[in-house]
């Protein structure tokens, strides 16, 4: 039994565990099992939601969801993850604060996967380099991610130390994240950047920009660059429309890679290897 709070929790070796069970969901190969899934999400999520209870039907798993505000009450989150497992295998929790995750993770009881919260956005990050590995080695890749701290930009930096990924983050001084390699030179970094990543601005829109993502400025990137801007992204935002249309983009085709991927995770904390199995309750 393992749980999915950040990636800095896991090894590489958990990470290419991952995307060879991704791989077999692809291939409607993954293995299957009997059981329930718990999960929390508020009303905005949509593809991250989607995919995971998709994935969960799928390979065998009935979905059981709830807000994510039925966990913000004085129960014990351990408490809460010892009753869930007398009824279900593994709990999905998007929510906004890190700590419920790795509160109910502590417990000890049932598998407990992050699905997003303000600090971080780990199987998001993991389907974008899955749909990376689909197209060649990822080790060898220069990451480029513009826009300020937040949490896809630390779930990148957990990506990075994990894989020893070549990630610069690009925005003004003092907004990067702390610890990151960092430049404010937003045309030279594009100059040297295979994948160009954005986020929202958040709090920041004004202070970000001079750092909008144009087509003009992913003319300049290598040939073969992808443009891959986390979604939900806002043409006029941190991205230009012309930026969306331009060969670059991968935004939309990239994000199929989560179906399988948020299938792999749920596989691999539940203890299923790609050949099936299953120690879930009947």
């Amino acid at each position: 039994m393992r749980s999915l709070a950040k990636l800095d929790d896991w090894s590489p070796s958990d990470v290419h565990a991952v995307f060879e069970l991704a791989d077999a969901y692809q291939h409607r190969r993954g293995p299957v099992t009997a059981g329930s899934a718990a999960m929390f999400f508020p009303p905005t999520s949509l593809r991250t939601r989607v995919t995971f209870e998709q994935g969960a039907s799928l390979m065998g798993l009935d979905p059981i969801v709830f807000p994510d505000t039925t966990l913000d009450k004085p129960e014990a989150l351990a408490d809460v993850a010892r009753y869930l497992d007398n009824w279900v295998d593994i709990i999905v929790v998007r929510h906004r604060d890190l700590a419920v995750i790795e509160g109910l993770a502590a417990a000890h009881a049932l598998p407990v996967v992050n699905a997003m919260t303000d600090e971080n956005h780990p199987c998001e990050v993991l389907s974008d380099l899955y749909a990376l590995r689909q197209r060649g080695e990822i080790s060898s890749l220069r990451f480029l991610f513009v826009g300020a701290d937040g949490n896809i930009a630390r779930a990148w930096q957990e990506a990075a130390r994990v894989l020893r990924l070549d990630l610069v983050q690009c925005c003004p001084a003092g907004l990067a994240t702390p610890g990151a390699a960092w430049t404010d030179d937003l045309e030279t970094a594009v100059r040297s950047a295979d994948v160009i990543l954005t986020d929202g601005p958040g709090a920041h829109a004004d202070a970000l920009e001079s750092y909008r993502i144009t087509a003009a400025l992913l003319d300049l990137a290598p040939t073969g660059a992808r443009f891959d801007p986390c979604p939900p992204f806002v043409r006029g935002r941190e991205v230009s429309a012309d930026a969306v249309e331009h060969p670059a983009f991968v935004g939309h085709g990239f994000k199929a890679a989560l179906l399988p991927v948020q299938q792999a995770v749920m596989a691999f904390c539940l203890g299923l290897g790609p050949s099936g199995g299953s120690a879930s309750r009947q």
